[in-house]
């Protein structure tokens, strides 16, 4: 199997400071998008938004919702390998909303927590492909570890990139290596050849 239309490969983190602390706690979504040209040649964008009173799980939600929404304002498809450390986007996009989806968007232990971002999440993908995949949280995943930059910048401003911006990976990852001796290697860009899609999600 292999993709059926332009890969990229996004990158995605979230943030929220003071996460279950009585109060509002602000947060934030942090995403690093990845195109590869014909020549090899990798292109990168960032995207972040924040929200002034929010929870991990709400801004991982987010996340992906604003990757795929701008990913849509290109007005193309893409097959996407969605690349986070919340196992509540990975374990939900894989199992969860299935069985959701089954039961009437209910559940025998009581109400399904952010389900109108659950809906919004699924109907961000709509017309592309995907494949979600988890990694370990600051294990040292350059990658990773940018997007959760990017999502606690966010967290701590309050602020928002407006759309996928140029990237300033580059930049941080030197800056990074520079001063904390930090070595660990660049996720290569995924193999559109071995790109296997994860099942439709179903539809709200």
């Amino acid at each position: 199997m292999s993709a059926r239309f332009p890969l990229v490969a996004v990158f995605a983190d979230e943030s929220c400071l003071g996460n279950g602390k009585e109060g509002d706690n602000p947060g934030g979504a942090g995403v690093l998008v990845e195109y590869q040209h014909a020549d090899g040649r990798i292109t990168r964008r960032d995207l972040w938004v924040s929200e002034p009173a929010t929870t991990n799980n709400r801004m991982a939600l987010r996340s992906v919702i604003e990757a795929f929404t701008a990913l849509s304002a290109k007005q193309g498809r893409f097959s996407v390998l969605f690349t986070t450390d919340s196992r509540y986007i990975v374990d939900g996009m894989t199992s969860w909303v299935f069985g959701w989806a089954r039961n009437g968007w209910k559940r025998k232990t009581g109400p399904i927590e952010n389900l109108a971002l659950w809906h919004d999440a699924l109907r961000a993908t709509t017309g592309h492909e995907y494949a979600w995949h988890w990694v370990k949280g600051h294990a040292g995943h350059p990658q990773n570890e940018y997007a959760n930059d990017l999502a606690v910048r966010a967290a701590t401003q309050g602020s928002a990139s407006g759309g996928l911006v140029a990237s300033e990976f580059e930049t941080w990852l030197a800056a990074r290596r520079a001063k904390a001796g930090a070595h660990a290697a660049v996720a290569a860009f995924p193999d559109g050849e071995r790109f296997k899609p994860s099942p439709s999600l179903p539809r709200t």
